[in-house]
């Protein structure tokens, strides 16, 4: 079975932050614990906002920033604030505080004693999330996943058959810390998959491949019955 990922996204977001002065307005949002405008950026990084704005609007348009207006009650036409916007996918670019963050929690669960079914639980909560916030209402399940993990930073591929449709995880964001913890990374995974599939109508997950498996990183949907 021949899997072509679906990266197009992922290398346009890539470019969009291959030039210099994007990047570092970029870094700044990611730095900042609240949304900042234009002139709050250009006075930061000592550019004239006239050169801030276009690059806002280009990461803005490929998905990587989100904007609102500013409702603080000035006089005048509002201005726009700016934040990382909380879907864009993974590019390796987080704070180095994620991991760690990450790493202690995933400490923590050991000691704990939870085991994978426990992940998997707390991933089915995930996974009802990001259903119930996704804007494509009308996708089918197998398509509404596969953008749901495009957005996650999975580079997704997907296969139909008559009575099923596999998802390879050509890329998996989580995968340095499933090396080390297969049995709650991809119970975690798994259940979001669960989660996400039990909101949307159509499919759900028939098995799920993790690391250990002859074929890992995939899963198969089936026909809901």
């Amino acid at each position: 079975m021949l899997f072509v990922p679906n990266v197009q996204r992922r290398l346009d977001l890539l470019k969009t932050l291959g030039d210099n002065t994007r990047y570092a307005i970029y870094l700044e949002l990611a730095r900042s614990s609240r949304p900042l405008s234009t002139a709050q950026i250009a006075d930061s990084l000592e550019l004239h906002t006239n050169t801030v704005r276009p690059h806002l609007e280009r990461m803005r348009d490929v998905g990587l920033l989100e904007s609102h207006p500013d409702s603080s009650g000035s006089v005048g036409r509002p201005q726009k604030l700016y934040n990382i916007a909380p879907n864009s996918p993974s590019l390796g670019l987080e704070p180095p505080v994620y991991p760690m963050l990450a790493r202690m929690l995933i400490s923590m669960a050991r000691v704990a004693k939870i085991g994978g079914e426990d992940a998997a639980e707390a991933g089915r909560d995930e996974g009802r999330r990001l259903a119930h916030r996704r804007t494509d209402q009308d996708l089918p399940c197998t398509e509404a996943a596969e953008a749901m993990l495009d957005e996650l930073g999975f580079d997704p591929a997907r296969v139909d058959e008559s009575d099923r449709a596999t998802i390879a995880f050509t890329h998996c964001p989580f995968a340095d810390l499933a090396q080390s913890n297969p049995e709650l990374i991809c119970s975690l995974h798994r259940g979001m998959l669960e989660g996400f599939a039990d909101e949307v109508d159509g499919t759900e997950v028939g098995s799920f491949h993790d690391l250990a498996h002859r074929h890992p990183c995939q899963v198969h949907f089936t026909l809901k019955t």
